[in-house]
């Protein structure tokens, strides 16, 4: 199977260090299934053309039956069109060769990263499970040009029909990573196949890929079904996150504003977020972990403090991490305070290794947005699998909620709330959270407090 990747940027040449791969090279990568190879037909200024060919071991898929080529027929080992057509087997090996311009890094030439190319991209046989109309309805809601030719399933049979099998260009002016990923998540989607076992990890994947185009994408639905491969519990918690981050992004600003205004007399959130900075200056650490960061404001802080020498926001919504990156000027801060700060999308239900190895992680404001059943999840992802040394995680206190006038009766301070616990209920659910994980917490309140309610915010730190 042939992916070829052209452009006639001035100099063409520079695809060359957004793929990370030398156009005067020809490259070899080994994968599970076969060999994936890089070279380049054509390096000039005036255009450069890139070819991912890849090389399917026909032998090997027959040692290890895959979906329901294995389960159709009693031939299917032997007639199969996976060494020839673009696949998931296509997907897995360019997130593996460009995984680097996929993720949009580019060190030598950063700028590129950001700067929208002529891009034309050609698969030479894609199979496409709903023909050129959905070809074109998965694509051109993305700003590309389609163009599709489609096989006969014979020439010499005209009466046997077209195959689902068409050759296909795509033109756009975009950002490299935007069409490497719309190629890796559309590509097994037309093709309504994949040739690996598809569970909860595939969520997280499409989520990384696609949350940033696919929550507006008019064929979201039949996206998410293809991906995951129509698993009807994968699908509907997967819309569900999709859904629940657009609503978000629609309502977030009024929501937020809100529960400022109900906290603003006693500048609440400034008080909290002061009370977790000296938290993390006290306890001695260098690299942070800002979890559900939001639109930056604690970030702004921890950049303000030179004792913290690497400091990571993550959040779900990419919405927010580009408010983010606007508020904290990312584009005009000096090198060296770049260097400090990296922003990434990410869930806190999934495990996930970036999140490993850091100092101290601070998660303002995040759980009451979790559903209950989730919580779980979540304890193992930040307690058990990224298990920083410190912990500073605050919460509302429900008690306090009487003493604000604007707040009606019976109602929690943002509308996402999914719950706001008493004192009793927090400190409670902590010291489980210590126990089990191996960590001791101690308690502080956080603002003005009251005698018979406590105070607006309740904060645990957990150490080990």
């Amino acid at each position: 199977m042939l992916l070829t990747i052209s452009t006639t940027y001035s100099p063409a040449t520079d695809l060359g260090y957004l793929l990370h791969k030398h156009p005067a090279r020809i490259q070899s990568f080994g994968l599970t299934f076969g060999q994936a190879h890089v070279f380049y037909p054509e390096a000039r200024t005036e255009k450069c053309t890139a070819a991912l060919l890849l090389d399917v071991d026909s032998v090997g898929l027959t040692r290890r039956p895959h979906g329901q080529f294995a389960e159709n027929f009693a031939l299917a080992e032997y007639v199969s069109d996976r060494p020839y057509v673009a696949s998931s087997f296509l997907s897995v090996a360019i997130a593996r060769v460009f995984s680097t311009a996929l993720s949009g890094k580019c060190k030598q030439r950063p700028e590129l990263v950001e700067t929208e190319i002529p891009l034309k991209a050609k698969l030479s046989i894609l199979p496409c499970r709903g023909g050129e109309k959905l070809l074109r309805r998965l694509f051109e809601p993305l700003g590309y040009t389609v163009g599709a030719e489609r096989y006969m399933l014979d020439p010499q049979f005209p009466d046997w029909g077209q195959s689902r099998y068409f050759t296909v260009t795509l033109e756009n002016t975009c950002q490299l990573s935007e069409l490497l990923t719309h190629l890796y998540v559309l590509i097994p989607v037309l093709d309504d196949e994949k040739h690996y076992w598809v569970g909860e990890a595939e969520i997280e994947k499409l989520l990384k890929h696609g949350s940033d185009w696919l929550a507006a994408h008019p064929e979201q639905e039949a996206i998410v079904r293809r991906y995951l491969k129509h698993q009807r519990r994968l699908t509907h918690e997967a819309l569900a996150q999709l859904r629940e981050e657009d609503a978000q992004e629609t309502d977030e600003v009024g929501q937020a504003y809100k529960e400022e205004q109900i906290e603003e007399r006693i500048s609440l959130n400034e008080v909290r977020l002061a009370a977790v900075t000296e938290v993390l200056k006290t306890c001695g650490a260098k690299r942070v972990l800002d979890l559900g960061c939001g639109e930056g404001k604690l970030l702004r802080k921890l950049l303000a403090e030179k004792q913290f020498e690497e400091i990571v926001g993550m959040d779900v919504s990419h919405h927010a991490l580009k408010i983010a990156q606007d508020r904290l000027h990312y584009d005009r801060l000096p090198e060296k305070q770049k260097k400090r700060l990296h922003l990434f999308q990410g869930s806190l239900g999934y495990r996930d290794k970036r999140l490993v190895g850091y100092d101290a992680a601070a998660v303002i404001e995040v759980i009451e947005h979790l559903d209950v059943p989730r919580l779980m999840a979540f304890e193992r992802v930040l307690f058990e699998c990224a298990c920083p040394r410190t912990v500073v995680l605050t919460t509302p206190n429900i008690e306090y909620n009487v003493k604000f006038e604007n707040l009606q009766a019976g109602h929690f301070r943002h509308k996402d709330h999914r719950f706001e616990w008493t004192r009793d209920e927090f400190q409670s659910w902590a010291a489980g959270v210590a126990k089990r994980f191996g960590y001791t917490v101690v308690f502080h309140p956080i603002g003005p407090e009251a005698e018979d309610v406590g105070s607006p915010t309740q904060m645990a730190v957990f150490t080990r």
